[in-house]
């Protein structure tokens, strides 16, 4: 999971503009509702993103406010989604 959630580090940064550093965003760290940059565009925005760098489909059904409630919520979805 390391890799994974340095991965998802970088890509919320970069496609929410965020001025946090990476060792800032631990799992505990609350995302949607906590960060202002997380709005509705921002999560179509990551949601493509997060597609492109991890090269998975996520379906519209699979995504609600308790995938995006923390960096590990987040994280563990995508490492979900990553071939074994």
């Amino acid at each position: 999971m390391t890799a994974t959630i340095d991965a998802v580090r970088g890509v919320l940064i970069e496609t929410l503009e965020l001025q946090q550093s990476p060792n800032e965003l631990t799992e505990e760290t609350a995302l949607f509702g906590a960060l202002p940059e997380l709005d509705s565009f921002g999560v179509v925005a990551l949601v493509g993103a997060l597609e492109d760098r991890f090269d998975i489909i996520i379906d519209d059904d699979e995504f609600g406010a308790e995938l995006f409630e923390t960096v590990g919520t987040l994280t563990q979805f995508v490492d979900s989604k990553l071939p074994a």
